[in-house]
């Protein structure tokens, strides 16, 4: 994801801007892997392969969403890993 997408992107639930980024891998301007944070509803929307994943919760997999967590653990803050919404780490 180029990082001037930052400048557009808001909440899909709730329309908040802007959001939080916590960069886990990047290449100059593009991060590779990360998340964005919706201060207003607690949200993550994980960025996998320089692709922001901004899907509703219904359409979301849960799954996924574990692995992502689980894998980035130590680099995402607690607020995602432990509090994020749709899902967290217990």
């Amino acid at each position: 994801m180029k990082r001037k997408l930052l400048d557009i992107l808001a909440c899909p639930i709730d329309k908040h801007y802007p959001l939080e980024l916590f960069e886990v891998s990047s290449e100059n301007e593009v991060i590779v892997d990360g998340a964005l944070f919706c201060t207003e509803c607690s949200r993550y929307y994980p960025i996998i392969d320089e692709i922001p994943v901004m899907l509703p919760d219904d359409l979301r997999n849960k799954n996924e969403d574990l692995d992502f967590l689980a894998k980035h653990k130590e680099k995402l803050p607690e607020k995602i890993v432990k509090q994020g919404r749709p899902s967290h780490l217990d």
